[in-house]
């Protein structure tokens, strides 16, 4: 079988975790295909400059398609709101931590006024504004590593990441502090991976065993958001479903760029609902906007 992934450390550590789970449930050898997407291409922009859907996902899915390689390994909140009609999410392994964090040698409260903070995501900048944090706000590219080097290197006083990442890299000594879900809502999606593979894959018995059903169904119902609203990277977005026993919880919260509040939601009902209270969040949503 054939995995494709992009090549940042991230996307690498992914995708063997991956493979060692697959290796637990075939004899299959599994090799990687490292494939170069528009996002990785372009280090001079902030994200929401581009107008690009699926910057990080759109040649791996073509891999995908041309049958290049049997499936690829995407960080969820980089896939757009809608795959190719013949490309289908197969499995949504175990999440991790959907957490935002602050990376920074001061607390969130301690932070000195004027500090400067290194964010690209316009939702990050938007809860900035928000908790009016009188903080200066420059952009900040790079991968993990980078980004966290620029830190303790002292180029910026904070920034805000993924717990995931971090944790997945083995970088959580740089976490300062967690952000709850309700004050610094994520992006949907975070946190998670997801399995993509034709529909008519003969592998998809095998992929389909990686799926962990709590974690596919908070996607779920975050999707169904995105889809409704058709909103992505442009717009300060926190979208967060988690899955306790039988119940699921979304909520979200929609900002402008200089951080008023537009919507704000949060609904509970059984999991196995999980799309249908995507859809009620996102009608009422609309009726905000």
């Amino acid at each position: 079988m054939q995995v494709g992934t992009r090549g940042s450390s991230l996307a690498m550590v992914q995708t063997k975790n991956i493979i060692t789970s697959l290796s637990k449930i075939t004899d299959e050898e599994i090799d990687i295909t490292v494939i170069k997407t528009t996002g990785d291409k372009i280090k001079d922009s902030q994200l929401y400059n581009m107008d690009v859907k699926g910057i990080f996902t759109k040649e791996l899915d073509r891999a995908v398609l041309e049958e290049e390689v049997d499936f690829a390994v995407h960080s969820l909140k980089d896939l757009p709101s809608e795959l190719d009609d013949d490309l289908k999410i197969i499995a949504v392994p175990l999440r991790e931590s959907p957490h935002d964090v602050l990376v920074s040698p001061y607390k969130w409260d301690e932070l000195p006024e004027g500090a400067t903070l290194g964010t690209s995501s316009i939702r990050r900048e938007a809860f900035c504004k928000y908790h009016q944090k009188n903080v200066d706000i420059q952009p900040i590219r790079g991968n993990i590593d980078t980004r966290v080097n620029k830190i303790v290197k002292g180029d910026y006083q904070a920034t805000l990441m993924a717990e995931a990442g971090l944790r997945r890299l083995g970088l959580s000594e740089h976490i300062q502090q967690r952000f709850p879900l309700d004050y610094i809502t994520p992006a949907a999606g975070q946190g998670a991976l997801a399995v993509v593979a034709r529909k008519d894959s003969g592998k998809i018995n095998i992929l389909k065993a990686l799926n962990h059903k709590n974690s596919y169904q908070e996607i779920m119902a975050e999707k169904k958001v995105l889809e409704v609203l058709g909103v992505g990277c442009q717009w300060p977005l926190g979208v967060c479903a988690r899955a306790q026993g039988d119940e699921l919880e979304l909520q979200t919260i929609l900002l402008t760029r200089e951080g008023e509040l537009i919507s704000k939601h949060s609904m509970k009902g059984p999991i196995s609902q999980a799309e249908n209270i995507g859809l009620e969040i996102a009608n009422r949503m609309g009726d905000d906007c």
